[in-house]
């Protein structure tokens, strides 16, 4: 792994990160993000319970030490102080505070459950903060068009930096699923991606997709002096497996081309935009599309389901009061239309 945590925190803790690699299939990022998590926490927790020196710095806690003892000790107070340094010292997002909670409570659960090393789980009743849903940011037909058109064509790796666009856009697939796909992955019409959770999905390739193949494949080690990765399907110029940030790279370029650039957009947001134009034009059952795009839940999909200017405006012209004409006003009388002497007006009611 990149990091260290094999030699930089106490058995228990690895233990744990072993657990949820090799039985729970976590990747090896998402196990390295819960050592990092859990590396804050327990050095919060010995600089808030005077477990070491107050000159030392946070970055420099040592946590080699932290046994069942220590984390037995933590009470749900104390995880309310940790949420309250997390954000306000380190300015956590919603999100990160919600990551954080979730890897506590995972790492609390294999311990009382799972290792049954602990007795009670403190962390059993809190509740994971609430994270502000917004809708995802992603290109309408007409931009996902352009972006195509505007791939450069005096690109070497034109085909396959094309081929990797029109991948993005039409099967909506992650950044690393993207990249790890080797050529015995191709099979006619279909490719078998590896996702989240080293769980393997097919996916099927339209017209679009086999034709940027088809033309990526016989120009895609020409120009290299040697092939190293013979079974990637994307090389990059040293005949490699491409890297994530030279495909973010390629992305990059291609929105600046197209005039798309400094919108916040992104390979993650590529994916976004295959989900919603597949569900607002292509009619996808939102079942489908969760099973498309590998998510493990329906609700997940959901936010990909939110709807285009152009349809809440046709359902508005839908509404069967849509064609009600504004009646004309009675008018008003004035101070003019006043009865005089000589006209009494109505006489009075008896």
């Amino acid at each position: 792994m990149a990091t260290d945590y094999a030699v930089s925190c106490p058995p228990v803790i690895k233990d744990f990160l072993f657990y949820m690699q090799t039985i729970k299939g976590r990747s090896v990022r998402t196990v390295e993000s819960y050592f990092i998590d859990l590396r804050t926490f327990f050095r919060f927790i010995k600089q808030y319970k005077g477990l070491c020196s107050k000159d030392l710095q946070f970055e420099d806690i040592d946590i080699l030490d932290v046994d069942l003892d220590v984390i037995s000790s933590v009470t749900l107070s104390d995880v309310y102080e940790y949420m309250y340094f997390i954000t306000r010292q380190r300015q956590n997002s919603a999100a990160t505070r919600a990551r954080k909670v979730s890897c506590l409570k995972s790492f609390y659960k294999y311990l009382t459950v799972n290792a049954k090393l602990l007795e009670s789980n403190p962390v059993k009743d809190l509740e994971i903060p609430a994270i502000k849903k917004s809708m995802p940011k992603y290109l309408t037909l007409e931009q996902s068009l352009e972006l195509l058109v505007h791939v450069p064509e005096d690109n070497p790796h034109y085909q396959r930096d094309f081929c990797i666009l029109t991948l993005f856009l039409n099967c909506g697939m992650r950044l690393s699923e993207l990249v790890g796909i080797d050529m015995t992955d191709i099979s006619e019409n279909t490719a078998r991606i590896t996702g989240k959770g080293n769980k393997e999905r097919i996916i099927y390739l339209n017209d679009a997709c086999l034709a940027a193949v088809e033309a990526y494949l016989p120009v895609r080690a020409k120009g290299l002096a040697s092939v190293k990765d013979k079974n990637a399907l994307f090389l990059s110029s040293r005949g490699t497996r491409i890297s994530k940030r030279r495909v973010q790279q390629i992305v990059e370029h291609a929105l600046q081309a197209a005039g798309l650039s400094g919108q916040g957009l992104s390979t993650h947001k590529l994916r976004h935009t295959a989900a919603t134009l597949m569900y607002q034009h292509g009619g996808v059952d939102i079942r489908v599309l969760s099973e498309i795009l590998g998510h493990e839940h329906v609700s997940t999909t959901e936010i990909y389901t939110h709807v285009s200017n152009r349809q809440m405006q046709e359902a508005s012209k839908r509404s069967p009061l849509a064609g009600v004409k504004v009646p004309k006003k009675k008018r008003v009388p004035n101070a003019t239309d006043a009865p005089t002497d000589d006209d009494p007006g109505d006489p009075p009611k008896r």
